[in-house]
């Protein structure tokens, strides 16, 4: 049996390489084995592993998975053989979830709808995890606030988009590029039964708006509530990276006891910026969601959300923005693209 994995090479090269893996014949008590179906494609943050003390010389590829359950062992009680089943495979893991098998801890994996598809059920179940814990767990989100969403086309933006909507938050967004800027106004007129809460899409390829002037105009000079951004410009950086807003930008359209949630794991203040926060009576959260498989602190917790995503997917209160499928014979090139970022996530469907 073959599986995914990717080797860090010198200058910050990486390769991924397809090799066989055994499959353990005994599992424990509390494993579950699973036939997978289908296999989400993100980025490898190789520094995390490295943070946590995993260093591997191949790290398995491809977390999130949904499949079939082939077996249980003897104290599984959340499934039985034949249960379709989600979940995201912890960091530790040994073996990638492009493998035909994998086996992992029951308390990884929740259940399938029936109506949600293998792609669909691999494509969301993380980003989903990011958009709860980025508005719930760390923003604290309630009806009548405002949210600013940066980069709102991505497979993150757009869950989180859905999420806010769906509890009575007013959505500001931003788009990359004139794809980005079609696919958010086209989202706009069915976002809900209510009013439409996507109340504007902020273009900042090209430099066609102004970010906090857009903002501030929107909120009548007060600001939004939260904003949850997908990286951050700390200083005056090269062409590529200027639709990522400068830290200075976000501090100031930040509301009065707002919340900003970042994903920048490098972001500094300086005293300055810490005056604003105070000022502002304003907070900062660290937008990470593989605490949630690293620490056992909140399991029920965790599993509770996995369930959620599962059920707003089923329903249509999620709508992801997918790609069409790779083929397992395309997972490596796709792979490389994915973590070059020159594309999105990327899903392997086994047909």
């Amino acid at each position: 049996m073959k599986g995914l994995y990717c080797k860090p090479g010198d200058q910050g090269d990486v390769k991924f390489v397809s090799q066989e893996t055994n499959v353990p014949t005994n599992i424990g008590d509390h494993q579950v084995k699973v036939q997978v179906k289908s296999c989400a494609l993100s980025p490898v943050d190789f520094k995390l592993y490295e943070d946590l003390k995993l260093e591997k010389e191949h790290v398995p590829v491809g977390r999130e998975i949904a499949g079939v359950v082939l077996q249980v062992g003897p104290k599984v009680s959340f499934f039985q053989p034949d249960d379709e089943v989600v979940g995201i495979l912890p960091l530790e893991a040994e073996q990638s979830g492009l493998c035909s098998v994998v086996v992992t801890d029951e308390y990884n994996l929740v259940q399938k709808p029936e109506k949600v598809s293998w792609f669909e059920a691999a494509a969301v179940i993380k980003d989903g995890l990011r958009a709860y814990t980025a508005l719930h767990t760390l923003a604290r989100m309630a009806a009548g606030q405002t949210v600013l969403v940066l980069d709102g086309a991505g497979p993150f933006g757009v869950l989180a988009i859905q999420l806010a909507n769906y509890h009575g938050v007013k959505v500001l967004a931003t788009a990359l590029s004139p794809e980005d800027q079609k696919f958010l106004e086209e989202l706009r007129p069915s976002v809900g039964v209510q009013e439409s809460l996507l109340a504007r899409v902020i273009r900042v390829w090209g430099s066609k708006e102004d970010l906090v002037d857009s903002c501030l105009e929107e909120t009548g000079g007060l600001g939004v509530d939260i904003i949850i951004d997908s990286g951050v410009r700390l200083y005056e950086e090269p062409e590529a990276q200027r639709h990522c807003p400068h830290k200075h930008d976000l501090l100031t359209l930040l509301s009065v006891g707002g919340h900003w949630v970042t994903t920048e794991q490098h972001l500094q203040l300086d005293p300055p910026d810490s005056h604003i926060l105070f000022l502002k009576a304003a907070s900062l959260s660290f937008l990470n969601d593989e605490v949630w498989t690293t620490s056992r602190a909140k399991q029920g917790r965790y599993l509770h959300i996995l369930k959620d995503v599962m059920d707003k997917l089923c329903t249509g209160t999620f709508r992801p923005q997918l790609e069409d499928p790779v083929p397992l014979y395309e997972a490596t090139v796709s792979m490389e693209m994915v973590q070059r970022k020159q594309t999105r996530k990327r899903i392997a469907v086994k047909l």
